[in-house]
């Protein structure tokens, strides 16, 4: 395809070029996010700003590492995935916070996805409905460790996607309403753990590029506990799941080498 940038060493959206990013990337949503996470590097540097797309890299045990922001929702994430893996990346770990679905689900655990419902329109430009969207199972085993090590509450299993936020949170005032309060209960009823924004869209596009890709998120809150009366403590300090990920990502680079 025609790279548009004004530099043609840089790919249009990001701003890396091959080179400029680890194959292992983290993959916040909130720019802001980004120096945060890179604090956990080795000698990490900012690389580039462009519109959402903030990225900074570094080393971990010698490995080159890099930390991207996708900004919200599937669209840009399945960008910067694209540009990413155009540079050189092929392992990503997706970390940001969800909303709990299952009453057990409180804010301040983790939720570690197994596989997403592809409630989004992203994935549909890479997939038949009918292909699902699973995490990698390398990416995920290595979360899994990293939050058992580190004595993290966190749960395994399926999020819903979407792309409205509002549509979640108001979805009574919405035209289809009948169809959104409907299909929430069927993802309760099936026992989808929470609900955020990205994931369905990485999984699928990692499938169609061949690499890897899990998700590491905090529960903010829930709003089934709230519904009914239930505590439902919010919290907003992401640094677990950031440590979760960055242990994950070691975890891979030690796997990685040994094999």
């Amino acid at each position: 395809m025609i790279n548009y940038s004004e530099d043609q060493e840089k790919l249009y959206h990001l701003q890396v070029g091959k080179g400029d990013v680890g194959r292992y990337v983290i993959l916040p949503g909130d720019p802001k996010r980004c120096a945060k996470i890179a604090k956990y590097l080795d000698d990490a540097r900012l690389i580039a700003d462009s519109r959402e797309f903030v990225t900074y890299t570094g080393t971990l045990d010698g490995e080159k590492v890099s930390v991207t922001s996708t900004g919200i929702g599937g669209p840009s994430a399945s960008i910067a995935m694209e540009e990413l893996v155009m540079a050189g990346a092929d392992t990503f770990v997706r970390i940001g916070t969800c909303g709990g679905m299952q009453l057990d689900v409180m804010g301040g655990d983790l939720v570690i996805a197994t596989g997403a419902i592809r409630m989004e329109g992203t994935s549909r430009e890479y997939a038949p409905v009918e292909f699902p969207a699973v995490a990698d199972i390398q990416v995920t085993n290595a979360l899994i460790r990293a939050a058992k090590e580190m004595g993290h509450t966190y749960h395994t299993g399926v999020v819903q996607c979407k792309d409205s936020f509002y549509g979640q949170h108001s979805p009574e005032t919405k035209p289809v309403s009948y169809e959104l309060l409907n299909k929430w209960e069927a993802w309760k009823r099936l026992g989808c753990l929470a609900s955020e924004m990205e994931s369905a869209a990485l999984f699928v596009v990692a499938s169609s590029l061949h690499v890897r890709a899990g998700s590491c998120f905090l529960v903010m809150a829930n709003q089934e506990r709230a519904a009914k009366g239930l505590d439902n403590p919010v919290v907003h300090d992401t640094d677990a799941a950031v440590r979760t990920a960055v242990e994950a990502v070691r975890n891979l680079i030690r796997e990685d080498r040994r094999n």
